[in-house]
């Protein structure tokens, strides 16, 4: 299948082929319909991408301090290694996806259960097949469009700054920034029964939320925000502000705490500098809160991956619920995001897109990328194993003993530790599995792999894999090492082994049970090697430790 990556390193958008992505528990898979290229966020990732080491590190002192961390453990160029790496690795774009449910892992009835078929919403990326958990996924009302649908993640953005600012029926509130979030948080505003005065400097987007229904500021024309904000509420000052722009500046917020009456609300939904004057803030009696994107549930690892829902009566409104919530507001009329439609472009054009938010030289809003049923896509959508060379591999028909690696994981240290020593020692490399294909792809043309995939049953029932390598997370490696073992592979794992004594019983069983059958199976008939990886004792906390103690008696 086609996918948009984005190379931080470079900056470069490319189109790649990918493995399809396996259904997996309490996800869906689904085939993909339209998708929306959030401009805001996708443009600071490529402006990122485009920038060079020293911006970059200006962008990320966070990061920075992190990296001078790692120099004065492992050293300068370890350091500059591990650097290059994490920007080398492909970035996938995108996520606000519609699609069609083409296989549903997900447990349960009525509204947590999802049939193929159905239209669903999710943070998906631009990709013409996708699988997401449960959580991040919502259906699509019949009377909603796809293309309308596509507008739902981003709206929740939206709809979560509006909620933390607790509107109620009269209130006047300022949106400051009027690009695609600040344009549906402005139609929720009012659909709230707010009055909502729209600042930006781009006369289009003032003349867009206006239709909607709000007054605006046109700052490209020099009218005066705050004037404006003290006539528009009669000179009482404004009941809130939710900064929905995208700026390093301190300003917003400072014109912010300047427009609000006294306990007014200030809601970050965007970007901005936050060095905060304490008088502006002090005097007033203001209250100031970020938003963190969709709503709860957002980065909890439980909730978004694992599908822990959390309890309707104390949580009302997650992520997931306020995409419905969205969505809701599409179908009842009261949300039009059709106006926002200010550009269309086929999968295939998705380059002309990136160009468009990149030269920065023509107004936009909503980009709607368009997936269509035409060509063989659909076949392309179910291929989980991709061919990564077209010429035979040098160790192609190299000697038996020589191991044919399967690997299966494609993680930072597979990348930059397990991978360079492989080929170095001159293994074939034929097939690396991955969860989502991108970086098991990436991997794998670096190394010179033959095949990547997203099935790892691929790698144990391949007949010329007579080796296999984990490297995935901890609580797979029992599973993985016992499915080699059971194809008469050796096997070769990171630490650990596995994680409960059952699983270590399992595996012990299964090992002695070759030794004791040694079955034509095996691998050059004889009882395949098992093995575990145990790195830290080569960490360099672990190396100081030995050398203090090596003079310690006893």
């Amino acid at each position: 299948m086609k996918q948009v990556i984005l190379n931080l390193k470079t900056g470069k958008i490319e189109v790649v082929d990918v493995p399809c992505p396996q259904a997996r528990q309490e996800h869906l898979l689904m085939q993909t319909k339209t998708s929306l290229v959030s401009a805001g966020t996708e443009r600071m990732l490529v402006e990122f991408g485009n920038a060079g080491y020293l911006s970059k590190a200006k962008n990320q002192p966070d990061r920075v301090k992190q990296a001078l961390d790692k120099i004065r453990t492992d050293g300068l160029m370890p350091t500059i290694e591990v650097v290059r790496a994490k920007l080398d690795q492909p970035i996938p774009m995108g996520y606000c996806n519609v699609g069609t449910v083409q296989r549903s892992e997900v447990r349960g009835q009525g509204s947590e259960g999802f049939k193929a078929g159905e239209r669903v919403v999710s943070n998906g990326p631009h990709a013409e097949v996708v699988c997401v958990p449960k959580n991040l996924c919502a259906k699509v009302p019949d009377n909603v469009s796809d293309e309308e649908a596509a507008f739902a993640v981003v709206g929740a953005i939206g709809l979560q700054g509006v909620r933390l600012a607790q509107p109620t029926l009269g209130e006047a509130f300022v949106v400051m920034g009027l690009g695609l979030i600040g344009q549906l948080t402005t139609e929720i505003l009012l659909a709230h029964g707010c009055k909502v005065l729209g600042i930006d400097v781009d006369s289009a987007k003032c003349d867009l939320a206006s239709q909607f229904g709000a007054e605006t500021v046109d700052l490209s024309k020099g009218e005066d925000a705050l004037d404006a904000a003290m006539a528009f509420s009669k000179g009482r000052g404004m009941d809130g502000v939710l900064i929905t722009a995208a700026t390093k500046s301190n300003e917003p917020v400072h014109q912010a705490a300047q427009m609000c009456r006294k306990r007014g609300r200030i809601v970050l939904v965007g970007v901005t500098g936050l060095q905060l004057n304490r008088s502006d803030f002090y005097e007033k009696e203001l209250s100031f809160q970020v938003s963190c994107s969709f709503g709860p549930g957002r980065y909890d690892s439980e909730y978004e991956e694992k599908g822990h829902d959390y309890p309707f009566g104390f949580v009302r409104w997650t992520e997931q619920r306020n995409v419905e919530a969205v969505l809701d507001l599409m179908a009842a009329g009261k949300l039009d995001v059709n106006p926002l439609i200010s550009h269309r472009f086929r999968f295939e054009e998705v380059a002309k897109a990136y160009e468009l938010i990149g030269r920065g030289k023509e107004s936009y809003v909503g980009i709607v990328l368009t997936y269509g049923e035409s060509g063989d896509r659909g076949q392309r959508a179910e291929v989980s194993t991709i061919g990564l060379k077209t010429a035979p591999h040098k160790n192609s028909k190299a000697k038996p003993e020589i191991p044919v690696v399967g690997l299966i994981g494609a993680g930072n240290f597979t990348g930059q530790v397990v991978l360079p020593v492989l080929q170095k020692i001159g293994v074939r490399l034929k097939a690396i599995a991955s969860r989502n294909g991108i970086t098991g792809t990436h991997l794998g043309k670096k190394f010179d792999f033959e095949e990547s995939t997203t099935d790892a049953e691929r790698i144990f029932t391949d007949s010329e894999i007579n080796t296999v390598v984990v490297t995935t997370r901890h609580d797979t490696h029992a599973r993985f090492v016992m499915e080699a073992l059971k194809a008469g592979k050796n096997v070769f794992v990171e630490k650990p082994l596995c994680l409960t004594l059952e699983e270590l019983a399992e595996i012990k069983h299964a090992y002695y049970s070759l030794i004791t059958n040694n079955d034509s199976q095996m691998v050059g008939n004889s009882v395949p090697l098992l093995m575990v990886g145990f790195n830290r004792r080569f960490a360099p906390h672990i190396l100081k430790m030995k050398q203090l103690l090596d003079g310690v008696k006893q």
